[in-house]
């Protein structure tokens, strides 16, 4: 049964991906971004496909304006069965005790609280139906810190804890939890992270073959289709010679 996918974040990297991979499969999607010029770019490209596309321009760090985006959902798009909370990045490389406490708030409001807002908006509909599935991209930084990481890195332990309360919460019902932990993958996230210091972002995946968005939207899509007695809890995925979070081999 094709299914509706709302995707925060989805106008690049993994969010892009996973626009691209759930058109793929047949499902219609409601795509959220903050810039508008970017989602109206994609939802073209993907209706020329022909896959249905709703979108909604807002900032999840704005919850006002989440609840209204969400709620101006006309009613044949209001049932979600698949939430992708995908909308998240990371800032600076600085030792905790130097870190910017700016970065730190945009940091926490967009993977944290940006999170638990969309989940507040949506799961409530599918508890009701008894049906749906929430996945959170976290990271394999919610694992273990890094150096440099120590915020970001706490963010997406955030994830995973939030991910496993969210899945006790709704075990009385059929709603489904996944938490996506991407390790390397080669995305605008270094580019944000460092600024726009484009050489300096490319340097984070010189000597290995890093991950894709497509990637990682190829085991969302899995997940989402499995059957459904199936829940797929957790999945970690790392390029292949990466084997945590800090340990990279490079050639």
């Amino acid at each position: 049964m094709n299914k509706t996918v709302l995707i925060t974040g989805a106008t690049s990297g993994i969010g892009l991906g996973c626009a691209k991979k759930f058109a793929e499969n047949g499902d219609r999607l409601i795509l959220t971004g903050r810039i508008g010029e970017k989602l109206e770019k994609i939802k073209s490209e993907l209706e020329e496909k022909g896959c249905q596309v709703f979108t909604l321009v807002f900032d999840v760090r704005d919850r006002a304006a989440a609840a209204e985006a969400v709620e101006s959902l006309p009613e044949q798009w209001c049932d979600i069965d698949v939430l992708v909370n995908n909308a998240g990045l990371a800032l600076g490389l600085e030792p905790e005790y130097e870190g910017n406490p700016v970065d730190w708030e945009t940091m926490i409001d967009t993977n944290i609280k940006g999170l638990l807002t969309m989940t507040r908006l949506v799961v409530p509909g599918m508890v009701a139906r008894n049906r749906g599935h929430v996945i959170n991209i976290g990271s394999v930084a919610g694992d273990a810190a890094y150096a440099g990481g120590n915020v970001y890195c706490a963010t997406k332990a955030a994830v995973k804890a939030l991910s496993d309360g969210l899945r006790i919460d709704v075990a009385n019902t059929a709603v489904r939890v996944t938490n996506l932990k991407p390790g390397l993958v080669e995305t605008n996230f270094s580019n944000v992270r460092f600024l726009g210091d484009y050489e300096r972002a490319a340097k984070v995946y010189q000597g290995i073959k890093p991950l894709t968005g497509d990637d990682i939207a190829d085991v969302a899509v899995f997940a989402a289709n499995a059957p459904e007695h199936v829940q797929i809890a957790e999945v970690l995925v790392l390029a292949t010679h990466q084997a945590s979070g800090s340990v990279i081999m490079r050639k």
